[in-house]
């Protein structure tokens, strides 16, 4: 059964309590899971003598336009899929005081939060990277797992997790996709039927890229033609070509590269991406 923790001092007692050779495996998330996040914990059960899972909707991750009250929430059936996937600890605070009992202290990662959603999401990285910070400094993970839709978040965290020493291994697991290839998102469900047709041309776009790729292009402009049209009716946020570490725009691919995009269908955003590696 899966036990569900609500204040970090008690999350703080249950890891003290383990014995230094237990294993811990730890998969953060803002909840309503989706088979995208099943998989990680999936990963984590098998990586893990514990499996802990966090559901924080992280407020300091959302611009003040952005959907904070509107992100999707079901903490009942969150639960359910948990105990499912054989969670040991669900650490579900409540209170954001819990995490955030003063807002003084603040994790940057210069560089690599410029570019694709850090320019058009300002102080969206330093939100997350203050929190997953905190959650490994609590869990005190040996293994920590996160997908790879997210790939400038999961870039940034394994900097982060690098500069500062901290303990454990980050782990970016493959994005996982509905049967005609949108990526999973939590956001899915604010779709229309309408707009949830539509964005699958996101994933066709990015099917294109990787066979231009694939049949030996490597310009950034041939690349990426067409990427207005392919992706109407949605209103493009960014489509990048960048390198695939340091998130920095290239003209031509010449070692392992990302394609990302971020795309709004009817107002909500989606944002996917495919490696591009010679």
């Amino acid at each position: 059964m899966t036990d569900v923790i609500r204040t970090r001092a008690a999350l703080q007692t249950w890891r003290d309590g383990l014995a230094p050779d237990i294993r811990v495996a730890f998969v953060p998330t803002m909840g309503f899971l989706h088979a995208g996040h099943r998989s990680l914990l999936d990963e984590g059960r098998r990586r893990g003598d514990r499996l802990v899972l966090s559901i924080f909707v992280n407020p300091t991750q959302f611009g003040p336009n952005e959907d904070l009250d509107r992100y999707p929430r079901d903490e009942s059936g969150d639960l359910r899929q948990a105990e499912g996937c054989g969670v040991d600890v669900a650490f579900c605070p409540t209170d954001p005081e819990q995490m955030y009992p003063s807002r003084s202290t603040w994790v940057n990662v210069d560089g690599l939060d410029t570019g694709l959603c850090g320019r058009t999401r300002p102080g969206h990285f330093r939100g997350v990277c203050t929190v997953v910070c905190k959650l490994l400094a609590l869990v005190r993970p040996h293994v920590s797992l996160f997908g790879e839709k997210d790939y400038q978040q999961l870039a940034i965290v394994r900097r982060m997790h690098a500069d500062l020493f901290l303990p454990g291994e980050i782990v970016g697991m493959p994005i996982v996709r509905e049967p005609d290839g949108l990526a999973m998102s939590s956001r899915n469900a604010h779709l229309s039927p309408g707009a949830r047709a539509d964005a699958v041309a996101i994933h066709r776009f990015l099917t294109r890229v990787h066979q231009r790729f694939a049949a030996g292009e490597r310009s950034r402009e041939r690349l990426l033609a067409g990427a207005d049209t392919e992706l109407a009716p949605g209103v493009i946020d960014y489509v990048e070509l960048v390198d695939a570490e340091s998130l920095q725009p290239v003209a031509t691919v010449e070692r392992a590269a990302l394609c990302a995009t971020a795309v709004f269908f009817a107002g909500v955003r989606l944002i996917d991406n495919v490696v591009l590696a010679p």
